[in-house]
């Protein structure tokens, strides 16, 4: 698995039902995209949720990095937005789990991505590891439709990724609307939070 969003800052003015269009127009192209396990066609809007700014700001998770490679630069579509917005910075994070939720029968309308830095002095593999269990007891809730951790083991941050049913928890980072989901092959990196925890010997739902 491989994580990857970059983030495209829009004018305070902006008319934010372009973008709304475009999701709606471009959206379902990805839908069967060989390879990708996820993309959240996320944004932010200005003075709704608490948001300053607005922006275009889509999140994937990709079950091949071929197919991330194919659809940054072999013609799978990052041109149109390059066409569009200019190239923007992609970020990009190694894959550590990722796990569905209760509410997979529900179309998501949330998301959050919250980045935790890992400072010189903390253990990269304790680090990893409390992040795992995290992710576990996240994955019990039932308003989370999938949620996945990541690394970036160059500036060595952490990020947590969920997909909610409803409202995103406040405290939960930063929080995006989503328009459209496209998760084709979410399935080959992600398995049910109950079946893991059965299996595991864990029981009850997290606080």
């Amino acid at each position: 698995m491989y994580a990857m969003q970059y983030e495209i800052a829009l004018p305070a003015d902006y008319d934010m039902a372009v973008i709304r269009q475009r999701i709606a127009a471009k959206g379902p192209l990805l839908d069967d995209f060989p390879g990708l396990a996820l993309k959240a066609y996320l944004v932010r809007e200005r003075g709704a949720d608490g948001s300053p700014v607005n922006e275009y700001a889509p999140f994937y998770l990709w079950a091949s990095t071929d197919a991330m490679g194919r659809f940054l630069w072999g013609g799978g579509g990052f041109q149109a937005i390059c066409g569009s917005f200019g190239r923007p910075r992609v970020r990009h994070w190694t894959g550590v789990a990722c796990a569905r939720g209760p509410a997979r029968a529900v179309t998501p309308c949330t998301a959050t991505r919250e980045t935790s830095p890992l400072p010189p002095a903390v253990d990269p593999a304790a680090a990893v590891d409390r992040a795992r269990r995290a992710l576990s007891q996240r994955a019990r809730r039932p308003d989370v439709y999938a949620t996945a951790v990541a690394i970036d083991p160059s500036d060595w941050e952490l990020v947590h990724f969920t997909v909610w049913a409803g409202a995103a928890p406040k405290a939960a980072g930063t929080r995006y609307r989503v328009l459209h989901l496209s998760s084709p092959e979410l399935d080959l990196i992600a398995e049910p939070a109950f079946d893991r925890a059965r299996r595991s010997g864990c029981t009850g739902a997290a606080a």
